[in-house]
């Protein structure tokens, strides 16, 4: 164990975890041309796509754990560098829909490789992506991002 994580709390470590992993992929994708909120979006776009669904921003920002007014700025952002097709939803005039244009498909695969490969050295310590223990370290992941927070205002008794 490293000196930075020594007597540090579960939440600690997964705000540094977070943080690294974030600064990393920014810097991965970067010449592509995509922050890592970018990334997210176009990624999880991609996996959407694939699937047959033509997600709404909404969908979208529920999927990617986004904040919907951030996803409609990425997608203006990304529609305006030829990435991201946006359109009216023909089932609600006040949805719009997402598509990855071609180029946004050629740059999104690109991305997905760099982030593939960032990954798989992120988790060789736990035996890579493949290996039992990152299976368990995802299903652990989830499990904490499936668990309700809800705000503690004043956690301390009275004195």
């Amino acid at each position: 164990m490293s000196t930075t994580s020594e007597g540090a709390t579960p939440g600690f470590l997964v705000w540094r975890l977070s943080t690294k992993w974030r600064v990393a992929v920014d810097r991965a994708v970067a010449p592509l041309g995509l922050t890592h909120a970018q990334y997210s979006l176009v990624a999880s776009l991609y996996g959407m796509q694939r699937a047959g669904e033509r997600p709404s921003q909404r969908r979208l920002a529920d999927h990617t754990g986004l904040e919907p007014l951030y996803v409609s700025k990425l997608a203006r952002t990304l529609e305006a560098a030829g990435l991201v097709e946006r359109a009216k939803d023909p089932r609600d005039p006040r949805a719009v829909q997402l598509a990855l244009t071609e180029q946004g498909r050629a740059v999104t695969l690109r991305a997905i490789k760099v982030v593939h490969a960032l990954l798989q050295q992120l988790l060789a310590p736990l035996g890579g992506l493949d290996s039992a223990r990152a299976r368990e370290f995802g299903r652990d992941l989830a499990a904490l991002l499936d668990a309700p927070l809800d705000a503690v205002l004043d956690p301390l008794p009275d004195p």
